[in-house]
């Protein structure tokens, strides 16, 4: 039976509802400071914790519930009667039910300029170790950490008198739950404060976003966790104002349009197919920029997401609206924009108003694999620390622009990857392919007429002179790699024979 309660709790959600239903019930309420003065203005019976330890509080508050009267009583186990036995002796009264949730921690780091003394002073002491000491002994105490639980358990002791243990289980598990992810959102921020990069143990946590209907593929089941905090510039940031749920593809491919997107100041259009961009587009105008990144491509960007660092107006709309697209993200949307396309049913319009910003660092790619997790350094980089012309030829001012251009993209597609490029607009892509010869001479299929006169960039080093022959006689005139092949010589020399400018970088981008 449920006898005695102890709430004591930061978040005062739905608080004075449970103890006023606690007191109906004919439980004892224990409680501290803030919380116990939320509960007696409410004209509720409560006592002090002091009452019970006979010591008061101290130290600014920091130690109020750290005694044997408190602890004895969460963790003498009911069925032991050893236990029984010597919290008797010792005048302690078993605690049957805990409330309690813990300092804000989490929103105490969110705040704009917090300093690292309000950063620590926010760390729980007492409360991790009560719900601990509550959940350890579950079998006889109903531990809460989260108000939504507080309407079930009543409903429990309201029928029963007690909580059953299917439920203390449960209870119990998401307390462990809650204090694990509250200790790594502090190694987290020490470890950031301390300037460690890699630690030794790895711990993360995130939130859950949502569910997903399915994963890759309609066998998987699939969530969404996202990272704890505002993260400007990921889609975890962006409001959705029209269209179902994001899938997990929908997820994976818009990211990497993103990644993709930050490379560029200014006005882009960046479309995506299968986490591969497929168009992408600089102008003057999101209409322009718009119209080039779907000409680049207008097979593939069908059922494709489109990006772009530009609000979209109407008359963009209306081209998008052409055609079918999963997805559109944008910083904004005119209202005449809106209402062009959220006539369509199953599109999904994104709001991402820090779609130019950075993102906040550190930044982490992770890939799970079995038995483990590779964690790295985002590539976050573009160029080397200079950029070499190994030809005879330097080029030209337009051929640079248009191989910065390229290089952008390339390192954006899957390796091995190739990406064709000429005034400020994508021409064909090769990505992921097993040797980079198919890669470039799928580009080049893909670039048509157009391919003559542009710029070709390649994620790695071109092992062998195939790639400039090709390139050669598709009317290319300037390529950029990263160099450093042990058979560089005969790229360039493939190079210089048939007039094409090369750039090495000094830095590849391999996207596996």
């Amino acid at each position: 039976m449920v006898k005695r309660a102890l709430i004591s709790v930061s978040d005062k959600t739905g608080i004075v509802e449970l103890a006023k239903s606690l007191h109906d019930l004919g439980i004892e309420i224990l409680s501290t400071g803030g919380t116990a003065k939320t509960i007696a203005e409410a004209g509720i019976p409560v006592t002090n914790v002091s009452d019970v330890t006979g010591f008061p509080e101290c130290l600014d508050g920091r130690v109020k519930t750290l005694h044997p009267s408190i602890h004895a009583g969460l963790l003498a186990m009911r069925g032991n009667p050893e236990h029984m036995r010597q919290i008797e002796e010792l005048g302690i009264e078993p605690i049957d039910l805990v409330a309690i949730n813990l300092y804000p921690f989490k929103q105490t780091i969110q705040k704009p300029g917090v300093t690292r003394e309000e950063a620590i002073e926010n760390i729980d002491i007492g409360g991790p170790t009560m719900i601990r000491a509550a959940a350890k002994n579950w079998q006889d105490v109903a531990v809460m950490v989260d108000p939504a639980d507080y309407a079930g358990v009543l409903d429990e002791i309201r029928q029963n008198g007690e909580v059953c243990l299917e439920t203390k289980l449960r209870l119990c598990y998401k307390v462990f739950e809650h204090t694990a992810s509250y200790d790594t959102l502090i190694s987290t921020y020490l470890r950031e404060q301390v300037g460690i990069t890699f630690p030794e143990t790895l711990s993360l946590t995130f939130e859950k976003a949502q569910d997903m209907r399915y994963g890759e593929n309609p066998h998987q089941n699939a969530v969404f966790y996202k990272e704890i905090g505002k993260r400007p510039g990921t889609l975890a940031d962006a409001k959705q104002l029209h269209g179902k749920e994001l899938s997990y593809n929908n997820i994976n491919d818009t990211n990497g349009a993103l990644d993709l997107l930050r490379e560029f100041s200014d006005t882009t259009v960046v479309a995506v197919k299968h986490a591969n961009p497929c168009g992408v587009a600089s102008a003057d105008t999101v209409y322009e920029a718009y119209k080039a990144a779907y000409e680049a491509d207008p097979v593939s960007i069908f059922g494709g997401i489109v990006v772009t660092n530009a609000q979209v107006d109407e008359d963009t709309a209306k081209e998008m609206a052409k055609i079918f697209l999963e997805i559109i993200v944008a910083p904004s949307f005119t209202p005449e924009a809106l209402a062009v396309l959220t006539k369509k049913k199953n599109i999904r319009l994104l709001e991402l108003a820090s779609i130019n910003q950075p993102l906040a660092q550190p930044a982490w790619d992770m890939k799970k694999v079995a038995g483990g997790l590779l964690v790295q350094e985002m590539d976050l980089k573009l160029l080397g620390d200079e950029l070499k012309v190994v030809t005879k030829r330097q080029p030209t001012e337009k051929e640079m622009q248009d191989m910065i251009f390229a290089w952008k993209l390339v390192k954006h597609t899957k390796s091995n990857g190739i990406a064709i490029a000429k005034d400020g607009h994508s021409l064909g892509i090769g990505p992921g392919q097993v040797n980079r010869i198919w890669a470039v001479e799928q580009s080049i299929e893909r670039s048509g007429e157009a391919v003559k006169g542009a710029a070709l960039a390649s994620d790695a080093f071109f092992p062998f002179d195939d790639c400039v022959k090709a390139a050669a006689a598709a009317g290319i005139t300037a390529i950029i790699q990263p160099g450093g092949s042990i058979r560089d010589e005969d790229s360039i020399k493939a190079c210089d024979e048939a007039g094409i400018a090369m750039v090495f970088t000094g830095m590849r981008h391999f996207k596996h």
